[in-house]
């Protein structure tokens, strides 16, 4: 690796691949990160954001490995992940792909395993872990505060983002759901059922609703499109001592207790259920997600991250691929799959 950054540890040489509407957002946070050095950046498209800022733009991912990486950003088009990040691998360079880990689940399993055989650390680009009202949620979670957990449920609604052009809001916005959702009940899921419609003219759907429950139990309900004029972001997950509501474009969250106050309202106390408790908005520390992701792939690199400060796994990566591919099984077949 480079020369010590004034730690124990060395810098990081980094390089960046895919200089679009992500990359660009990349290469300011490598630059930004201490104990990272953006050293290369290549796309055969150019640099149309004017990402370089004086580094050669590199037409290709091996022309990139040339300059001595340690660790590689992937952020080029769903198709391209396969091809670059096995390239990356065959090198010996610590990688991170942005989300989906790759265009099929067979194709993430045969990055996942390069990763692992070389020894490397592979990770996928989930930044909605990072958000710091998700972050908050499942350290509550994680220390008990819901007791046991029953359902989670998300909506991600909001207007057609102009940057997508190869994939449908499937593997576009409802994988961040699916990931995100896996990582706070701690468990994979088990079975789904879908239904998606196509209302924009596009080749991909626009529009899921998808339903599910996770091998602990945990059911769980996904509401995505990007057709809605109302931008919506929510994670809510419910449990038996109240419920936990994430409103992630905010990063605002919220905890409604159950009501620990007998009635006096008998319709309402012949109902063998929860009542309405307190409500507390917590204050949290809102760091920009993308910054706590680079920061997590720098720390599992160099081994010292925490179980909080893991980067999101190639595997984890492959089970949210394979649980959206049955999503859109489920949705041609109009029935249930077993993931």
């Amino acid at each position: 690796m480079g020369e010590s950054n004034g730690t124990a540890r060395p810098t990081i040489r980094v390089g960046l691949i895919g200089l679009g509407s992500m990359g660009r957002h990349h290469a300011r946070v490598i630059r930004e990160t201490d104990g990272m050095d953006l050293v290369a950046v290549a796309d055969p498209g150019g640099d149309k954001f004017g990402v370089a800022q004086g580094l050669p733009v590199l037409p290709d991912v091996h022309a990139l490995i040339e300059q001595g990486l340690d660790a590689a950003m992937v952020a080029v088009p769903t198709i391209y992940h396969e091809d670059v990040a096995l390239a990356l691998a065959a090198a010996g360079v610590h990688t991170m792909v942005e989300k989906p880990i790759a265009h099929t689940a067979a194709a993430g399993r045969r990055v996942a395993d390069a990763f692992e055989k070389a020894g490397l650390v592979g990770a996928v680009g989930y930044v909605e872990r990072c958000n710091p009202a998700l972050l908050e949620m499942r350290r509550r979670i994680a220390e008990g505060e819901l007791g046991e957990v029953y359902q989670i449920a998300t909506s991600r609604q909001g207007p057609f983002p102009g940057r997508i052009s190869d994939v449908g809001v499937v593997k576009d916005l409802a994988t961040h759901d699916v990931d995100l959702t896996a990582w706070l009940a701690q468990s994979p899921y088990e079975t789904v059922s879908a239904q998606v419609t196509h209302r924009s003219g596009r080749e991909h759907e626009d529009m899921v609703v998808a339903v599910g429950r996770l091998a602990n139990g945990v059911i769980v309900n996904h509401l995505v499109n990007w057709l809605s004029p109302r931008k919506e972001r929510q994670t809510i997950v419910t449990g038996e001592r109240g419920a936990l509501v994430a409103d992630t474009a905010s990063a605002d969250l919220t905890f409604y207790a159950n009501g620990t106050l007998a009635t006096q309202w008998d319709a309402v106390a012949a109902f063998r259920g929860v009542s309405e408790g307190d409500a507390i908005r917590y204050a949290i520390n809102k760091r920009e997600p993308l910054r706590v992701e680079q920061e997590n792939f720098r720390d599992t690199i160099h081994g010292t991250n925490t179980p909080a400060t893991t980067a999101v796994s190639m595997a984890e990566g492959v089970h949210t691929l394979t649980v959206v591919e049955a999503i859109l099984e489920s949705a041609r077949e109009a029935s249930a799959v077993r993931v």
